[in-house]
């Protein structure tokens, strides 16, 4: 997976197309996906890998688009140890996920 996400980075640059690469830095306790796994984010939202899915996916999405905009990059914490809105969360641990702004450069 990690291939073809490095693949579609190589791509967008060339293309002149900043994008932003997700990088799953730390993990603990049980979580859907281990550090080193990577989703890539487009300027049109779209994206390619996975970080795990769920509302934690959503989060780092969310916050991927905004590093879009402002090109800092940040660190997004996904607890999935508490349950949201009622609902039980599968896995039980706890995600760092470094998110970069990555542009062609001039």
């Amino acid at each position: 997976m990690s291939e073809d996400v490095y693949r579609e980075l190589a791509r967008a640059l060339d293309g002149g197309e900043p994008v932003v690469l997700a990088t799953i830095a730390t993990a603990r306790g049980s979580t859907p996906r281990k550090p080193g796994a990577k989703m890539l984010v487009r300027p049109d939202g779209s994206f390619l890998g996975t970080i795990g899915g769920g509302c934690g996916e959503a989060e780092v999405w969310q916050e991927a688009m905004a590093c879009l905009e402002d090109g800092r990059p940040r660190v997004v914490v996904i607890d999935l140890t508490t349950p949201t809105d009622g609902e039980d969360k599968i896995c039980g641990g706890v995600m760092e996920v470094f998110v970069e702004r990555i542009a062609p450069t001039a």
